[in-house]
């Protein structure tokens, strides 16, 4: 029975961690792209986010020529494209917005990006001329000349889409993994483009955090209270089944308590971005699992007056975390929104686990009740 039980958990760590990896989008072409006016760009680049390229040109006097294409997240929604001339991050971006109003037809407006809860729309410290926007295909673009210092060989870039207009208005984006990843240098002069290392690490933690998390909460934790609710019936399997609810479940906190220093430390360097109620699910978690720890050396003896309240508050603690952890990675797979199959294969292991639960109630329930007729009939 260990034996088997070990390899069920290998197998269904396997599966999580296969299934909190995102996969990357596939490669766009902007090489192959043409413009109804028949303008051209001396530099394109197909950027690692959204679906989106930059077309440009940049001359020797500062005077750079834009194209960006990307589709919305919704058909009425909104494209931007911004520099940033004083950092990597929003607060600063000199934006252009563009949307389709009212009457269908496409505008572009120039916002400055002072805060993470709005822009404003206003002109920008930087020159920019020739503003137009246009839409086919299922994709919006824009155009605009912008007028830069002529000792400027790169600039920070920042793109973005989103899925709602409201009163000429454009609603905040998304902040899943390719929304917050949208950010990244450009290359004026040698005609590259780069990803911003800080993105990148954060998304790389955002991941960890993941994984850690439905290892320990997610698999770990369930399979634990599994062995202990199930196994302890055979008398043959003790004390080797507590020995192994104890190490699974320890390891379970340890894994877990990794994740959740990993999430505050996320939550720490990502100001403007909250997802309450997995901060607080995950608060509850860590809380309630420390108090259960203590349940290896806070445990009255199974003759003690106090066992049957001690089992109550040790059973009642357990299963509220077996809820509360799976609902948080459920939680966490929304926020990371990785492709639909890695979720399904989530849903997946806990089937399994569900099932085999299933069953062993039914066998526990046999074994009890024949041991009752045994007692009974002599």
């Amino acid at each position: 029975m260990p034996a088997l039980h070990l390899s069920l958990v290998g197998l269904l760590l396997w599966f999580s961690v296969a299934g909190l990896i995102v996969l990357p989008a596939e490669a766009q072409t902007c090489a192959t792209r043409k413009f109804s006016n028949n303008k051209l760009f001396q530099h394109c680049s197909d950027l690692p986010t959204l679906s989106s390229s930059l077309h440009w040109t940049h001359d020797a006097d500062g005077s750079l020529s834009i194209a960006f294409v990307a589709p919305p997240a919704k058909s009425d929604g909104w494209i931007s494209w911004a520099i940033n001339p004083t950092g990597s991050g929003m607060i600063g971006a000199q934006s252009l917005i563009a949307f389709k109003q009212t009457d269908g037809s496409m505008t572009v407006r120039p916002y400055r990006l002072n805060n993470y809860q709005s822009v404003e729309q206003k002109n920008l410290t930087l020159e920019v001329s020739d503003m137009s926007a246009e839409s086919s295909g299922g994709q919006m673009m824009i155009f605009a000349t912008f007028r830069l210092p002529a000792n400027w060989t790169t600039v920070n870039q920042m793109w973005q889409v989103g899925s709602t207009v409201t009163d000429g208005r454009p609603i905040i984006h998304d902040t899943q993994t390719p929304n917050l990843n949208a950010k990244g240098t450009l290359d004026l002069v040698g005609g590259q483009t780069g990803t911003n290392t800080g993105g990148d690490s954060r998304i790389r933690k955002r991941n960890i955090h993941g994984i850690l998390n439905a290892v320990s909460w997610g698999i770990l934790f369930p399979v634990g209270v599994i062995l202990a609710r199930y196994l302890r019936t055979f008398e043959s399997a003790d004390p080797a089944w507590f020995y192994l609810h104890a190490g699974c479940q320890s390891s379970a906190y340890a894994i877990g308590v990794a994740g959740w220093a990993t999430g505050l430390q996320l939550g720490s360097k990502s100001k403007g971005i909250q997802y309450t109620t997995h901060r607080n699910i995950g608060i509850a978690l860590f809380s309630l699992a420390t108090v259960q720890i203590f349940a290896l050396f806070l445990r009255p003896k199974k003759e003690h007056k106090f066992r049957f309240y001690w089992n109550i508050y040790h059973h009642g603690v357990g299963y509220a975390i077996l809820i509360l952890g799976i609902l948080n990675v459920f939680k966490g797979l929304d926020i990371l929104d990785p492709a639909k199959k890695w979720k399904s294969a989530y849903i997946i292991v806990i089937a399994i686990l569900g099932g085999i639960a299933l069953f062993l109630e039914l066998i526990t329930w046999a074994v009890v009740l024949k041991r009752g007729r045994a007692l009974k009939f002599g």
